[in-house]
C-alpha cells in the first residue's frame, strides 16, 4: 500500500522559510518522479513542483519564481520542499504525490503565512 506522510508545515511570518518533508513507503520510491501540490482554502489542487526519479531534473510552477527548492533522498525514501521568501498567498495545505497521480496523497502539512 502506497503511503505518503508529509510534515514540516507551520505558521510563519511573510519572508520566512520552512522545509517540508514527505516520507514515502509501499512502492519503489527511487523509480518514480515525485511532485508537490497544494490546496488553498476554497480552491482546487495546484501544482507546485516536480522532480524526476534520480533527482537531477526539476520543474516549478511560475509563481515559485526561485523561492522554492525541491529535492529528494532516495536512500531515505524522502522528498523535500524548501520554502523561502514565503508570501501570504503561499498559505495552503501542501501534499506530495507521485508525478502524474495526484489522487494518492498523504494527509498533507499546513503552511500558514501570516504576520
Amino acid at each position: 500500500e502506497v503511503q505518503l506522510v508529509e510534515s514540516g508545515g507551520d505558521l510563519v511570518q511573510p519572508g520566512g522559510s520552512l522545509r517540508l518533508s514527505c516520507a514515502a513507503s509501499g512502492f519503489t520510491f527511487s523509480l518514480y518522479g515525485m511532485s508537490w501540490v497544494r490546496q488553498a482554502p476554497g480552491k482546487g489542487l495546484e501544482w507546485v513542483s516536480t522532480i524526476n526519479s534520480g533527482g537531477g531534473s526539476t520543474l516549478y510552477a511560475g509563481f515559485v519564481k526561485g523561492r522554492f527548492t525541491i529535492s529528494r533522498d532516495n536512500a531515505k525514501n524522502t522528498l523535500y520542499l524548501q520554502l523561502n521568501s514565503l508570501k501570504t498567498e503561499d498559505t495552503a495545505m501542501y501534499y506530495c504525490a507521485k508525478q502524474g497521480d495526484w489522487s494518492t496523497r498523504g494527509q498533507g502539512t499546513q503552511v500558514t503565512v501570516s504576520s
